[in-house]
């Protein structure tokens, strides 16, 4: 089916899925920024290539179709060249993206007042001088003239500032990066995915809290036998801490786009925002998350009731 909204900010667009060729069998992880999008990429490389060991660093592994950093002409070669099941990456949401029930579309959540806090570290860390570079080169190989770019606001100073602007971003989803209504909206729908496409659902707590049990439950979804020897090697590269160990090689979208790659693994835990936060802020942000989610996703999304 072809997508029906075109997603497009300052880092990616979704029309350069226009004219891609799905494989059956592909894996599409396709999460809302910083829900984590890294983690699925490197669990999906360890069960497809069943060797701790990335041959490749994983952003070549696992490209970001839309990312305009690179040119789309170089991804979509190096796409065709690969003879592995493929796990591309992505962050727009299902209504942009074709659907195709012979592929399997992963989605991971998270508490979004957690990624809001993930998503401010993430922007101090971006090396933008590096971004923009890159995009203009880019654009010279795929042939394309950039538009002018739409820079943000200035950043509030104080994070507790920054944070109610990420929550209160009442921007359409198809055109900001991040915000909390982008997250929700993603979310939502591949939520309310139809029963014709195979879409595993996850939750970052998940991860957090039994990994080698996560990764197992997914490698029987997709299909994909291991061998039990090799197990512990697999779960173990895929902690986080051993992420941040190669973030030369496992940083998102690659190294050169970081001021510090390292620092790309910034915590990963869950909980960052319960120091920020008193009663009316918890009760202003339960306001707002709950006009723009349905009650299922709101209580999914933060284990349970929110006050």
């Amino acid at each position: 089916m072809t997508p029906v909204r075109r997603y497009q900010a300052t880092v990616f667009d979704s029309s350069r899925w226009d004219g891609f060729e799905l494989r059956p069998g592909d894996i599409v992880i396709a999460t809302p920024p910083k829900c984590g999008t890294t983690w699925m990429q490197m669990i999906c490389a360890l069960l497809v290539l069943g060797e701790p060991e990335l041959p490749v660093p994983l952003n070549t592994l696992s490209p970001w179709i839309d990312m305009v950093n690179r040119a789309r002409k170089e991804v979509l070669a190096d796409l065709d060249a690969q003879t592995h099941r493929r796990f591309i990456k992505t962050h727009t949401p299902l209504d942009g993206l074709p659907n195709d029930p012979t592929v399997t579309y992963i989605c991971v959540g998270r508490d979004p007042r957690d990624v809001a806090l993930s998503i401010d570290h993430h922007i101090d860390n971006t090396d933008v001088d590096a971004f923009l570079a890159a995009r203009e080169r880019a654009a010279a190989i795929d042939g394309i003239e950039l538009g002018p770019l739409r820079r943000p606001p200035p950043r509030p100073e104080g994070v507790r500032d920054r944070f109610w602007r990420w929550v209160d971003d009442d921007t359409p989803s198809t055109q900001v990066g991040s915000s909390l209504r982008f997250t929700v909206e993603h979310l939502q729908t591949f939520r309310d995915a139809g029963d014709d496409l195979d879409v595993v659902f996850l939750h970052y707590d998940d991860l957090q809290a039994d990994l080698d049990g996560t990764m197992r439950a997914l490698a029987v979804h997709l299909g994909i036998e291991v061998d039990e020897e090799r197990w512990p090697r697999l779960v173990q590269a895929a902690t986080f801490e051993s992420m941040r160990s190669r973030a030369d090689t496992t940083a998102g979208a690659g190294r050169e786009h970081w001021i510090d790659p390292v620092a790309f693994f910034s915590r990963g835990t869950s909980g960052q925002w319960r120091h920020l936060l008193d009663d009316a802020d918890l009760a202003r942000y339960a306001a707002r998350v709950r006009a723009l989610a349905s009650d299922d996703l709101v209580e999914w999304l933060h284990r349970g009731p929110i006050d």
